[in-house]
């Protein structure tokens, strides 16, 4: 009886076990997690969790009940130490267990400030897990002082949260515009609009110099502007890094996380890698994705790899949203070496960003604009690209462009 081996109870991780039980797989499953909480959905961590408006209990992907009753052992608060390829066993501390297939769905983590600036003065938090955002709530009273550092999406959703709450919120990015990595300055400049008319003060093309601390904890911030502004607590949003740790001591390849083949299969026949933590031939290239999206639907490939007679290549279909006070944003699709950008205006203020690489459409940034967005995942997805000037005309009929 074969046995597979998921380290990472995460959304990959939940995905793939779930799915080799619905292929039909009938070996042992064994989910590993250094959480002590069954796998559970992150995004609204840091929005409806951390709002109060969420208990713990709906955040979990699938009721405990359900790992028993498929007959998937769930080990929660424990820390895999070694993977040894050639005896295919991992280590637990002590403890030695064996696989026949070992599936990485390690996730990444948060990337924190130097110690040299202050990053480890007590109250500089970061945004990744449940113990991270149960430590953080008890400081979002009303009045107080939040630095958030870093304006791409996580810093942003946190600069909301706070502000709704009715904290004085200051964010630096240090770039020359929020997003900028990301989107186009269109985008950057709807949201940079749109956190200011809720009192965030944004501080574009500003760095942290230093945190300053009083008996251990931080209580101001010198910026790269030279102004020193006191601070209550800091939320570092500058971005996450594949967990590789385990994969690199193993010996297996790496390339901007664990390098993957199409079928999800890392440079070890037996390992494969699944979500945050994996790279993966995409459009001739490689690229490695950061969504829920992509960590549910490439485990799922990965459980169908492992469970099945042949094998099926896995085909990103990359989409993105982001939630900030009352603005739903979709993304779909990668705008990577776009060279115009079309606006969309939408009813009721909502608005959508359509990127096109020459005569293509490679991606839609769409705000409160769910009809935009669906219409445009499903061209990019079928490989239609509609003039540019009729998706700017507000009297096009968007269904219209899909049979076109």
């Amino acid at each position: 009886m074969r046995h597979v081996v998921v380290i990472g109870a995460g959304q990959a991780g939940a995905a793939c076990v779930a799915r080799l039980r619905k292929s039909g797989f009938e070996g042992k499953i064994t989910l590993i997690g250094e959480e002590s909480v069954p796998p559970y959905q992150r995004p609204p961590l840091s929005k409806a969790y951390l709002l109060g408006e969420m208990p713990l209990e709906r955040l979990y992907l699938r009721p405990e009940s359900f790992y028993a009753e498929n007959d998937i052992t769930l080990r929660l608060g424990a820390e895999v130490t070694a993977i040894d390829p050639e005896r295919r066993e991992i280590s637990l501390g002590d403890e030695t267990l064996g696989y026949d297939e070992l599936v990485l769905a390690t996730g990444s983590m948060p990337r924190r400030l130097p110690e040299a600036i202050g990053g480890a003065l007590e109250g500089v938090l970061t945004v990744r897990t449940v113990a991270d955002v149960d430590a953080m709530a008890p400081r979002f009273t009303e009045g107080a002082r939040v630095l958030i550092v870093g304006g791409g999406y996580i810093g942003l959703e946190a600069a909301a949260v706070a502000a709704k709450r009715g904290l004085k919120v200051t964010l630096v990015e240090m770039a020359e515009r929020i997003l900028a990595r990301v989107a186009a300055p269109e985008t950057s400049e709807y949201f940079r609009e749109l956190h200011r008319a809720h009192g965030v003060e944004l501080r574009e093309g500003t760095g942290l110099t230093e945190l300053i601390g009083t008996d251990g904890h931080v209580s101001g911030a010198r910026l790269s502007d030279g102004r020193e502004i006191p601070v209550d607590f800091v939320i570092v949003g500058v971005g996450i890094t594949p967990d590789t740790r385990l994969a690199e001591s193993a010996g297996l390849v790496l390339d901007n996380g664990i390098r993957t083949d199409e079928h999800g299969r890392s440079s070890d026949a037996a390992i494969w890698a699944a979500g945050d933590c994996a790279s993966f031939p995409h459009g001739g290239t490689r690229i490695r994705l950061e969504s829920v999206g992509n960590a549910i639907d490439q485990a799922e490939c990965v459980a169908d790899n492992i469970a099945g007679e042949s094998l099926r290549p896995y085909e990103a279909k990359p989409w993105f949203w982001s939630d900030q006070f009352d603005c739903k944003l979709q993304i779909a699709g990668l705008s990577t070496g776009h060279d115009r950008v079309v606006t969309r205006p939408g009813s009721e203020g909502a608005r959508s960003f359509w990127y096109y690489a020459g005569e293509r459409l490679i991606a839609v940034d769409a705000m409160n604009d769910a009809r935009a967005y669906m219409v445009a995942k499903r061209l990019i997805e079928s490989g239609k690209s509609p003039a540019p000037e009729a998706v700017a005309d507000p009297e096009t009929d968007l269904k219209a462009l899909l049979k076109a």
